[in-house]
């Protein structure tokens, strides 16, 4: 059934812009948003100020945004700077290809770097990867409808193979329940997992944290950065229900297809972030000017 799904996508949404987005719209966190409202609701479009847009390596190798001859900064007043070469011109990508008007909130890469670098809610390390395991107790393909039947059967046909890749992937034990109160991670798994997540930097951890949050799943979010899962399977299994009403239901016009492309951008963004933050191989110097 989900290669019905993802076909009915191909068929009907070849007519949206993937990232055109609603005004407001923020990266989330894990953690409570109120530290972040001051920092994340600044204006979101405004008059486009620069004609070209390139990039330079500064101190310590690493890199600079630059628009014109002005050095790109952060909310927070801090020079906008990334370690490695891909991930700068990324970024310089989403600036170059802004039009009359800047719209901050479709800059994704742009955003997660702001938030690495000014990390406005002061949290550390350890609290992060706190924040993704206690994701995994309300992990979306964790938790099992009894009826109908129909879902029953798509959510063991889908997420099974998917729970089944992890569990051998890292040697551990998740399962799911049907209970609301979900299946009960072991200890060891926990560890397992606070092991790996700690062999991430900060910054792949701030990228895995927002596909975690788009997602609402550990597991899936794991699948698609360990390249199990391309960005299309990841979001329709993370909408598994929702897509089995919309083909015994249908949806209303274009706001599902809307959604999903919204859904795929964010999450495409979040998991190249995390990769490109990984990143410590330099790329051919690319110069990006109109």
């Amino acid at each position: 059934m989900l290669r019905n799904i993802c076909r009915y996508h191909r068929q009907f949404g070849q007519g949206i812009w993937p990232f055109s987005f609603p005004q407001g719209q923020h990266v989330p966190s894990l953690s409570t948003h109120l530290q972040k409202a001051r920092y994340t609701s600044a204006t979101t479009e405004r008059k486009k100020f620069y004609e070209n847009v390139s990039i330079s390596q500064g101190e310590g190798g690493l890199y600079e945004i630059n628009l014109d001859k002005r050095k790109l900064k952060t909310p927070g007043g801090k020079l906008f700077t990334v370690s490695n070469e891909a991930l700068a011109i990324a970024v310089a990508t989403e600036w170059d290809v802004q039009k009359d008007t800047l719209k901050f909130y479709t800059m994704h890469l742009t955003t997660l770097c702001n938030t690495a670098l000014d990390n406005p809610t002061q949290r550390t390390k350890d609290q992060m990867i706190s924040a993704a395991l206690k994701f995994l107790e309300t992990d979306t393909i964790c938790y099992r409808v009894e009826e109908p039947p129909g879902l029953v059967e798509l959510q063991r046909n889908e997420w099974d193979p998917v729970m089944n890749w992890i569990e051998q992937r890292y040697n551990v034990v998740i399962g799911s329940s049907t209970s609301i109160m979900g299946p009960q991670i072991p200890e060891e798994t926990k560890e397992t997992f606070r092991q790996h997540l700690n062999s991430y930097n900060f910054w792949s951890l701030t990228g895995l944290e927002y596909v975690i949050t788009q997602l609402k799943s550990l597991v899936l979010s794991f699948g698609l950065i360990d390249r199990h899962l391309s960005v299309e399977q990841a979001v329709l299994l993370s909408r598994l229900e929702e897509e089995y009403q919309i083909q015994q239901w249908g949806n209303v016009e274009w706001v599902h297809d809307y959604d999903m492309y919204e859904l795929r951008a964010r999450t495409a963004a979040g998991a190249m972030f995390v990769h490109l933050s990984s990143e410590r191989t330099a790329v051919k110097r690319k110069i990006l000017q109109d």
